[in-house]
């Protein structure tokens, strides 16, 4: 353990007054650890069937100012983005997650410019993957890293998602048991939870979109 971890949880320790863990204490602690137990569901997202839990997600999603279109194929997402993009009246120019399923689309044969990169200062359109969402909040899960950089979900001004239906999920409970099942083990550094674009009211209470953020959030349902 390096030092600083140990520094870490030594001052924990030291704030609950006890040393480290041993005996049951400890097997308990890896127990949960190994097989970690859900926490209680709310009923509304849970008692749904699957296309119950997708019309909750798309209505909490829209209810957090998110705009949310459904296409039947990967094919026609290039030309839903295209009509996003002008909508917004920015240029066709646009950055992508490095991901097979988002770079390998046809990008310019919908009159777009795509790179495959991490976003960076003066990036106006992003399009990254979602690995979850979320039907009781309308939240997108999203994992950092080679093949989907953290950068994209937040410098640029328009965020454009790309979500399987099949992956809209009831709970966040749900979304990690889904994603401890298919990391083997591998955390990535970051785990994104994104309801909506990015606010503020910390300002004499008034709602200011893209305060830390993308102003807009288009979440495009694919195979809905």
């Amino acid at each position: 353990m390096s030092g600083s971890r140990e520094l870490i949880l030594g001052n924990i320790r030291k704030g609950l007054r006890r040393g480290a863990l041993s005996g049951d204490a400890l097997a308990d602690c890896a127990e949960r650890l190994a097989a970690p137990r859900p926490n209680l569901i709310p009923a509304r997202a849970a008692a749904l069937d699957h296309a119950g839990q997708l019309a909750l997600f798309v209505q909490m999603a829209s209810e957090a100012a998110a705009l949310v279109h459904r296409v039947e194929a990967a094919a026609e997402v290039p030309a839903l983005v295209a009509g996003i993009v002008d909508a917004a009246a920015l240029p066709r120019q646009l950055v992508c997650a490095p991901a097979a399923a988002i770079a390998g689309l046809d990008w310019q044969g919908a009159g777009l410019q795509a790179q495959a990169r991490a976003a960076r200062q003066g990036d106006r359109v992003s399009v990254t993957p979602a690995f979850a969402g979320i039907a009781e909040t309308g939240t997108l899960m999203l994992l950092s890293g080679a093949h989907s950089p953290t950068s994209l979900n937040f410098l640029p001004d328009l965020h454009i998602v790309v979500l399987s239906a099949t992956r809209v999920l009831a709970s966040y409970e749900e979304a990690f048991a889904l994603w401890r099942r298919e990391s083997a083990g591998e955390v990535p550094r970051t785990i994104n939870l994104i309801t909506g674009p990015s606010r503020s009211a910390d300002i004499e209470q008034k709602l200011q979109m893209g305060a830390h953020g993308p102003i807009q959030l288009h979440i495009v349902l694919l195979g809905a």
